[in-house]
């Protein structure tokens, strides 16, 4: 199995077209898509026909995981989860497999307390 293209967001041959699609060099992109801050990687994200499809990852400067989700199809699926600076889980939110449907909700503060919790019924 081949590793997928791996290009950088910031690429000059990188665009976004009038449908929110990912072109790279006026084609619809397949594979990762990078974004770096300095020397570090701060966003590895997929894409497939110019739609996010598969996992996502953004990190803070210093490395410290800040966000991960899955899209299908430039919808969210599964569970997304965001972390405070510090590394404490700061948001989660699950959503269907259509990726239309949130499914749950929930937040906490920079020390690990709830601040609110909404769930589907």
């Amino acid at each position: 199995m081949t590793k997928p293209p791996r290009i950088d967001f910031d690429d000059s041959d990188v665009d976004i077209d009038n449908m929110h699609r990912l072109l790279y060099r006026d084609e619809l992109f397949t594979g990762e898509v990078v974004e770096h801050l300095g020397a570090a990687l701060v966003s590895l994200e997929c894409y497939e026909d110019g739609l996010r499809h598969g996992p996502n990852r953004e990190w803070y400067q210093d490395g410290t995981l800040r966000s991960e989700g899955t899209s299908h199809r430039g919808r969210p699926v599964g569970v997304s989860r965001e972390w405070h600076p510090n590394g404490t889980l700061a948001h989660e939110r699950v959503f269907a497999d259509d990726g239309l449907t949130m499914l749950a909700d929930r937040t906490w503060d920079d020390m690990g307390q709830p601040t609110k919790a909404w769930r589907s019924e």
